[in-house]
């Protein structure tokens, strides 16, 4: 059995964090560089690849209460949460090969068509190993600051796996501008070699975590009832409510990096650098939340961290009406900079804020569905995901967008007020409803507890 409040060993810690660095490196290539990869490499109109990531993470957000709702009623020896994610890494390697090596002889329709069902069968396949291993984060300890230094290893890992995608994406890059480079191959190529370090990683994870035997069979055998359980969990109704809105603005950010740093600041080859300099500190300012959230409270940070993001980006709007290159250049790696501190805040809290809120479950309703909770919070993330990139690629499609070409100020405005005002509305709104109306910190939750452990 495992301890309940007892921090988890480093082997521990270092196992579960370990596969994020998998998964982060195919997330971020998939959320920053497929878009350019089917608009400028595969020739795609943009509105089209708009509503194919609409309908997939829209679809993927449908599979997740499901993914979480099994991994929940799963009762094998080996687990509920290792089993998933050790099944995932087959549909896993194949979605993402997909995405990445389409014949050659394909054009049109059946190109649009291989991408649709690609993109579709990537993302459903990674909800498999997602769900249980977010699910099993907030078990291995109920510690309401340890599970915060679980998650910010997470974090670090997954930001790790995101700043080796950049080489990649940066290789690729290079490629696209190489009038003798084969982009298509060089993908396929780089996409079978993640999928190898993937499953390597997911096999050594699974090998080495355990799960806690007393909390399997604690669901409800209706799904329904799980998932209106966690609707009337009200501290679980006001974060599905937060991070819709959070994610409405957070979603255009990934997409449109390297269109704004090639089309609006004009300097397609620092984008690997931009997006680097909003991970490292990302990943770096994680050990200082952690130690932060125990002084000032992990809500109060969370909020700080969505103000900050908002801020970060909303300054962004600014950089067409900067006449040099330099100048947009610095508000660019600026905001970047300041964005991803307020990243590794977030990444490391809101997961283990989302574990509290599981533990508020258990005490109304005595059961253990982490796996439902996590997959209804990412539907949320997904299902505004998908709403924000339907709205990009119209947006894009119509304001007069033409791929390799300059610009013209209307599509450039059209650009920055995705990228810059919506993230500061949206965090802006998020944290305030945040600060005002979520009310379960650290007293609320040990009182709780403590009426779980009498129970028991």
């Amino acid at each position: 059995m495992i301890e309940k409040s007892a921090k988890a060993p480093l082997g521990t810690t270092i196992s579960y964090g370990m596969p994020a660095i998998g998964a982060g490196y195919m997330y971020l290539l998939m959320s920053l560089y497929v878009m350019k990869f089917s608009t400028d490499v595969l020739l795609i109109a943009p509105a089209v690849m708009g509503a194919i990531f609409s309908i997939s993470r829209i679809w993927d957000a449908i599979s997740d209460p499901i993914a979480g709702y099994l991994s929940d009623r799963t009762t094998f020896k080996f687990g509920r949460r290792r089993t998933w994610m050790l099944l995932s890494f087959i549909p896993i390697a194949f979605g993402f090969l997909a995405v990445f090596s389409p014949p050659e002889s394909m054009q049109g329709q059946s190109l649009d068509l291989w991408m649709m069902i690609a993109i579709l069968s990537f993302y459903s396949a990674i909800t498999l190993f997602n769900v249980p291993h977010m699910a099993l984060g907030a078990e291995l300890s109920e510690d309401y600051h340890e599970r915060t230094r679980l998650f910010g290893v997470r974090h670090i890992g997954f930001t790790l796996g995101s700043i080796l995608s950049l080489v990649s994406m940066s290789l690729l890059i290079s490629e696209e501008n190489n009038p003798t480079g084969n982009v298509r191959e060089l993908a396929s190529n780089l996409a079978l070699f993640a999928v190898a370090v993937m499953s390597l990683m997911i096999f050594f994870s699974v090998s080495r975590l355990k799960e806690n035997p007393d909390f399997q069979n604690r669901v409800n055998k209706n799904p329904f009832k799980a998932f209106r359980d966690i609707w009337v969990n009200p501290h679980a109704r006001i974060l599905i409510i937060v991070l819709f809105i959070e994610n409405l603005g957070g979603a255009v950010i990934g997409v449109l990096t390297l269109y704004v740093t090639q089309y609006i600041v004009e300097a397609p080859a620092w984008a690997p650098l931009i997006i680097f300099a909003y991970m490292l500190p990302s990943a770096l300012s994680v050990p200082l939340w952690i130690p932060l959230s125990r002084k000032f409270g992990k809500i109060r940070l969370w909020v700080f961290s969505l103000a900050l993001t908002g801020i970060s980006f909303g300054g962004i709007f600014i950089i067409p009406f900067l006449d040099s290159v330099s100048e947009r250049l610095i508000i660019m790696f600026l905001g970047a900079a300041l964005g991803g501190m307020a990243a590794g805040c977030g990444g490391a809290i809101g997961p283990s804020v989302k574990g509290d809120v599981i533990d508020y479950d258990e005490y109304l309703t005595g059961e253990r569905k982490e796996g439902s909770y996590f997959a209804a919070l990412n539907f949320v993330f997904k299902s505004a995901t998908g709403i924000m990139l339907l709205v990009t690629g119209f947006v894009l499609q119509f304001s007069g967008f033409i791929p390799n070409q300059p610009q013209t100020m209307e599509v450039k405005i059209a650009l920055i007020s995705l990228y810059g005002l919506v993230p500061l509305v949206f965090y802006s709104l998020g944290a305030y409803l945040l600060y005002k109306k979520f009310t379960f910190g650290e007293k609320e939750h040990a009182a709780i507890k403590q009426q779980i452990n009498e129970r028991a």
